[in-house]
């Protein structure tokens, strides 16, 4: 396509004088440590964390303590360097650490406090440790599987004599046991479907020749397969020699002799168990369900459900709090379950069984994702796998400029975490304690009324109605969903906004409509993209959340797939991420909404490249002639076919009430040899934008549409806010117009006014929770049009030979989302758009506050 005609496809309006940005009627909110203590992260919610917090790395997931007390394990299973930290207890000093190839949650100590038992992930073994006075040294490998094939040990269990020891394979769907001395295997059970293949000691041989089970548990080995059982953790009640084992893809425990392996019941939890504990008795087995908000727990004797145990604020909150973890205080008169989704501690007393009653909630730091109690029952443990505050990444990813741990400022490894230390109150002042801590967790939810975001309060008359079911002059929404590009990347040059100049990689003369549409309408310049990366990022974009098993996996994906064993965990490819609500358009389908997709979640066939629908709930609800993700197609040629399917909506008499638009290309190919700059891309993408905004505001629907517009993540580039920030938009007849509004919103905030306005419940927490972007709107409607601007830059501009990163680039898979090195990406689109010999900018930071009251 050659300029002369792309700019004929636009009406090229001259820009009108700048009017001055109508103020703010208070400062803006941005993240960060509050003049109370607290500390303000993007997706609005706070920390208040209680007690100390100790510097660890990238996103510990689990903890084990010493049996003499003095010591604690943390292993950290993210994006970065997986490695096992030791502090010593309480005052929680850094022993040692050692790294580790690879990792994934499992991590115990022997009964005699002389090895700890590491899961090896993808490199199939069980990694034995020595520990010795907090340092740790290798000692074995004990191979679960070989490791060309994709079992991935998840958790690991020892009996009290060390004679055994127990793992599961989360993608192999399998519990093995193995010998405790030498690690040669005992039994493998499959454990997808009842019934399953098993294989006692006599059948497996040392070289693990186990082809016949294998072949009957095929389809339980398919990660994507609805059957798949992602077994996670695992807890031996000695007495009964019987293993337990968290299903959780089946909301399921399974029980397995664990002499033989043999399968002997199921148990029903709630969807996603995850870690589980029992008493010391064995009589109470504790299962935490990430996707419920819930902890079941059974009658180990009769394998009945006892009670299930509420760890949310509130009763009937939706989903969200994620419990995944799990800890008994040594006199087990008070359960602990880790809410990540919260960043808070529920604690439950434990009487009578059946008769279990809330204490309250801790507050601690961002997603908690292990809880552990010191043998002497005085401190509460906490790995908060995101540390305790968001941060800046300025100097985005670049090599030679590195964080603790050699991670540099990429989203994916930026948040290193902490171990809380929180002193845990004695009995006689436990009330007023959960008390007093319970009100800080609720102080700490975009809920709880905040003088500081006041213009959040809804105007008389708005447009958004202030419950679910209100009347809206606003009948249909598009919602368009675009790629990885930061507010400072794109729309940094704008002087009437918080932008850096200096880190403006797609200006104005690159991306006028993108800059016409923020300055006609509004510009957001304080929105937040609730998620790190795109598997994250199109979960929480469609589903207000992303379920414990995509915030675990997506690390493993995207840092350490070297051997292709961690599938991209999102948008439909694999049935054990959805939420347990669903998505957006499932909430329109329960509501009677119409909706269609034009290239979510839509794949196509391995065949004949027809699309198809990645989820049931979108069949037939799908535009088959609409391109999915493919960086070859261009942009534009997705606004012309979604304007062809607008004009035969406007023909018909009606559209879909929901629209949901996918315009992926502003992710763009780095510096191939052959394919389009960055800058081309950008352009195309801003060409696509700014023509379907026009054509929408010609068509007969524009005075009762709104069109919302986001990126699915904010990954790829730097950001002198926060690395979550992002652009974003809102266009309808009843936007303000050449109106900035620095209110704090987040992707969740765009949901939730959607949802408000289309009669859609919540589907999670945090959409239900966020504030509606109530400021951007206003009663009267403007139903003028919008004139697309003409491109300014050549949409045929290719990547030479000798550009700067060519070879990378060529090295990068672009075929789906975020495969590419985002590291290297970053920096090969920078020196393209910049010249070869730019280097970014310096970082600015602020100093790095660790917050929380020393209960010490």
């Amino acid at each position: 396509m050659n300029l002369p005609r792309v700019m004929a496809l636009c009406l090229a309006a001259s820009l009108p004088a700048l009017a001055k940005p109508a103020p703010d009627r208070v400062a803006p909110n941005l993240p960060g440590v509050r003049a109370d203590g607290s500390v303000l992260l993007p997706n609005q919610w706070s920390l208040r964390p209680a007690g100390k917090q100790i510097g660890l790395g990238d996103f510990p997931v689990n903890i084990a303590v010493h049996p003499s007390g003095r010591h604690a394990a943390i292993l950290h299973a993210g994006f970065g360097q997986h490695e096992v930290v030791v502090v010593s207890l309480p005052d929680g000093k850094l022993v040692s650490r050692a790294s580790l190839d690879e990792a994934f949650y499992g991590v115990v100590f022997s009964t005699d406090g002389s090895r700890l038992l590491v899961s090896g992930a993808g490199d199939e073994v069980v990694r034995i440790l020595g520990f010795r006075d907090g340092v740790l040294s290798p000692v074995s490998e004990w191979p679960v599987r070989p490791v060309k094939e994709r079992g991935i040990v998840s958790g690991v269990a020892s009996s009290p004599s060390g004679d055994r020891v127990f793992a599961t394979e989360l993608y192999g769907g399998r519990v093995v046991a193995l010998d405790g001395v030498d690690g040669h295997p005992l039994w493998a059970t499959a454990v997808g479907v009842l019934g399953s293949a098993n294989l006692d000691a006599t059948q497996v041989s040392r070289d693990f020749d186990t082809a016949a089970a294998e072949k009957r548990a095929a389809a339980q080995k398919d990660p994507q397969s609805p059957d798949a059982p992602y077994p996670y953790g695992c807890v031996l009640e000695p007495a009964s020699n019987r293993l337990f084992v968290s299903l959780w893809a089946r909301a399921q425990v399974v029980v397995l002799d664990a002499a033989t392996g043999r399968e002997l019941g199921r148990w029903a939890t709630e969807e996603h168990p995850n870690e589980l504990i029992l008493n010391r008795a064995g009589s109470l087995l504790f299962v935490a369900n990430a996707n419920r908000n819930t902890v079941s727990v059974f009658d180990t004797a009769s394998g009945h459900p006892i009670e299930t145990l509420s760890a949310a604020l509130n009763a009937d909150d939706p989903p969200g709090s994620t419990p995944n973890s799990l800890a008994l205080s040594p006199d087990e008169q008070w359960l602990f379950v880790a809410n990540a989704g919260n960043n808070a501690i529920a604690a439950f007393e434990l009487g009578k069984p059946g008769k279990s009653r809330s204490l309250g909630l801790i507050p601690v730091g961002w997603y908690p994702t292990s809880v552990r109690v010191t043998p002497d029952g005085q401190y509460l443990l906490v790995a908060n796998g995101k540390g305790v505050t968001s941060k800046a990444n300025r100097h985005g990813p670049q090599p030679g400029r590195e964080l603790p741990g050699g991670l540099r400022e990429y989203i994916g490894g930026l948040f290193q975490g902490t171990l809380g230390i929180v002193k845990l109150p004695s009995k006689e002042k436990a009330p007023e304690y959960f008390a007093e801590q319970t009100d800080k967790v609720r102080k700490c939810s975009p809920a709880a009324p905040r003088p500081e975001v006041a213009t959040s309060s809804r105007p008389r008359g708005n447009p958004i109605p202030s419950r679910v079911g209100g009347a809206s002059p606003i009948r249909h929404v598009i919602y368009i969903i675009k790629e990885n590009r930061t507010y400072d990347q794109v729309l940094g040059d704008m002087t009437e906004g918080n932008g850096d100049a200096a880190l403006c990689l797609f200006p104005e003369s690159v991306t006028p409509n993108h800059h016409a549409i923020a300055r006609e309408f509004v510009l957001l310049d304080n929105f937040y993209v609730d998620s790190e990366v795109s598997a994250d990022g199109h979960e929480w974009s469609m589903g207000a959340y992303a379920t414990d098993f995509v915030e675990k996996n997506w690390p493993l994906s995207y840092g350490h797939n070297a051997k292709g064993k961690f599938p991209y965990p999102a948008e439909g490819t694999l049935p054990v991420a959805r939420p347990a609500n669903g998505y957006l358009w499932d909430r329109a389908s329960a509501a009677g909404v119409t909706y269609r997709s034009y290239g979510e979640w839509i794949g196509t066939t391995g065949t004949n490249g027809a699309a198809r629908a990645r989820v049931a709930s979108l069949e037939g609800h799908f535009d088959p002639g609409f391109h999915p993700y493919d960086l070859m197609f261009p942009d534009t040629k997705r606004a012309d076919r979604f304007l062809e399917e607008l004009h035969r909506f406007e023909r018909e008499g009606e559209m879909p009430r929901l629209q949901i638009v996918r315009l992926p290309n502003d992710h763009t190919y780095g510096t191939a040899v052959g394919k389009p700059t960055p800058r081309a891309m950008l352009a195309d993408n801003d060409l696509a934008f700014g023509r379907l905004v026009e054509g929408v505001t010609r068509s007969k629907f524009w005075k009762d549409t709104a069109i919302f517009v986001l990126e699915d993540d904010a990954q790829n580039g730097p950001d002198h806010v926060d690395a979550h920030r992002s652009i974003a938009f809102v266009i309808s007849p009843y936007t303000k117009r050449r109106f900035r509004d620095s209110t704090m919103y987040s992707t969740c905030s765009m949901l939730r006014t959607m949802e408000l306005v289309l009669g859609l419940k919540p589907m999670s927490q945090f959409d239900a929770a966020a504030v509606p972007m109530f400021h951007s709107f206003q009663a009267s409607a403007d139903r003028s049009p919008y004139h697309c601007r003409p491109v300014t830059s050549d949409l045929g501009e290719k990547n030479l030979a000798a550009a700067w990163g060519a070879d990378a680039s060529a090295a990068m898979d672009f075929t789906k989302e975020d495969a590419a090195d985002d590291l290297v990406l970053n920096e090969v689109i920078w020196r393209s758009v910049k010249g070869p010999s730019s280097a970014m900018p310096a970082p600015r930071r602020a100093a790095f506050v660790v917050v929380g009251d020393d209960d010490d």
